[in-house]
């Protein structure tokens, strides 16, 4: 009973003294929750370029999945205790974010793959991070440009780009010789029912953990799969392969048990056709770091967040973003996962989302855990990834629909989301456009749909408040 209440005391106050019995597994929630998702962006934009499973660059890709757990628990430190004015002193979570993945996928597309595109994305991530950072100190002035209802289009059109990614990891991987074959589809269906079985017939941190859980449960089916069906096929070309959920478990056998991160693991480069865009995207991403914490200052602590908890988490941003690149991890931010988490349980405790990012540490440390986790069928990750991708629009939706929706609004939302979105579905509209513009806007329709939802806000004319 005195556990109870020395709980009920602390767990609910962001600087409240908590031991390490109860604020442990409070942490470990918050890292359940996004474990997964801070190393998918990377599984999947390694995987565009080449440095997957299979390709001579496999051990690199085992070193980012290290480097992104260390990274994710240093910067989490950082915006929860703050070094001068970076760190927003919130209950917030960081990691890499998958809202760039749309963007990164473009420029893997413009400069055709490899460690050379991959170097790119991380000269951009240094600069944007900069810019970020920079970005933060101007908040203040900044903030009546970003209204609920262009965060929320923002939001909207990040889930919008990538289900199809989700989709594409459903079939097995869209460049897997055995794509859309039904032992992929079997597989992520029996990942999504398990995820959906435990999101809603479980409670509290079972309930939380579904998607780790339907992860689990993927890589258990398909190492029986392993044993019961082939694990090659023959192509139309009479070229054997490797099916796509077939586990490699030679990678992690050959993984150390303790290694140090490597700074620079991949050569930097800095290219305009990789900066342009991601500086944009930069951009997007502190409007989505604003509503973050907007949100999980009401909902966890039951008021706004003030300038300075916003300026700061903003500057940790993009700072915790370049410091990422540096060790070849793609940005990190804000998690909105821990954001709905500390909105359901109202757990805030800064020692207990301490202990999580000190987990995420030591993980990083341990090489063999990021070779396990990049060993992930294509299938698997997509079984999830369907439902954390489909999460982001609903977040969108959430957010959109905290004002009135006036006409005004109306038409903000519809013509961001239908030229945005459009665009990004049909990105040969700009094919006769400059090369920049289609750097910018094509191939993912955020950029476009923020661009357009901005400019509108400070066009239209306000709505007439109507009196009595």
């Amino acid at each position: 009973m005195k556990d109870t209440k020395v709980l009920s005391g602390t767990a609910y106050s962001f600087e409240g003294k908590m031991p390490l019995r109860q604020a442990i597994p409070l942490g470990l929630q918050h890292v359940l929750a996004m474990f997964v998702g801070n190393l998918t962006p990377l599984l999947i934009i390694t995987g565009a370029c080449g440095l997957g499973v299979g390709s001579e660059f496999a051990d690199l890709q085992v070193s980012l999945l290290q480097n992104a757990m260390l990274v994710a628990g240093l910067v989490t430190l950082l915006q929860l205790f703050a070094i001068g004015p970076v760190g927003g002193k919130v209950p917030i979570i960081m990691g890499t974010s998958s809202g760039f993945i749309g963007v990164f996928n473009s420029v893997v597309a413009n400069m055709g793959g490899g460690v050379i595109a991959y170097g790119a994305i991380m000269g951009a991530s240094i600069i944007g991070g900069l810019m970020e950072g920079v970005l933060g100190f101007f908040l203040k002035p900044l903030r009546r440009f970003f209204p609920p209802v262009v965060t929320g289009t923002v939001v909207l059109s990040i889930g919008l780009s990538l289900i199809s990614v989700g989709i594409a990891s459903f079939g097995g991987g869209s460049g897997a010789a055995d794509y859309g074959s039904i032992e992929n589809l079997l597989l992520a269906t029996f990942v999504l029912v398990v995820i959906l079985i435990v999101k809603h017939g479980t409670k509290g941190f079972t309930s939380t953990s579904s998607i780790l859980i339907g992860i689990i449960a993927g890589y258990i089916v398909a190492f029986i799969m392993g044993f019961v069906l082939p694990t090659t096929g023959v192509t139309a070309d009479g070229v054997e392969y490797t099916k796509a959920w077939v586990l490699n478990w030679d990678k992690v056998r050959e993984a150390s048990w303790f290694a140090v991160p490597a700074l620079m693991p991949v050569k930097i480069i800095f290219d305009w056709r990789a900066i342009v865009p991601v500086l944009i995207m930069f951009v997007v991403t502190a409007v989505e770091t604003v509503g973050d914490i907007s949100g999980v200052m009401e909902g966890g602590m039951g008021r706004e967040a003030t300038d300075k908890e916003l300026s700061g988490g903003v500057i940790c941003d993009g700072l915790g973003s370049t410091f990422a690149a540096i060790f070849g991890v793609l940005p990190n931010t804000s998690f909105s996962q821990n954001v709905g988490l500390v909105a359901m349980t109202k757990v805030v405790n800064r020692m207990a989302l301490a202990t999580g990012a000190v987990f995420l540490i030591l993980c990083g440390l341990i090489p063999k855990l990021g070779a396990l986790v990049s060993i992930m069928p294509q299938a698997v990750l997509g079984g999830a990834a369907v439902m954390m991708f489909s999460s982001i629009i609903v977040s969108g939706i959430q957010l959109v629909t905290k004002e009135p929706m006036t006409p005004r609004n109306l038409t903000i939302l519809s013509v961001a989301l239908g030229v945005g979105y459009g665009i990004g579905a049909n990105s040969a509209i700009l094919a006769k456009a400059p090369q920049a513009l289609q750097l910018i806007f094509g191939g993912s329709g955020i950029v476009p749909a923020a661009v357009v939802a901005i400019v509108l806000h400070v066009l239209l004319p306000k709505d007439e408040v109507v009196k009595d």
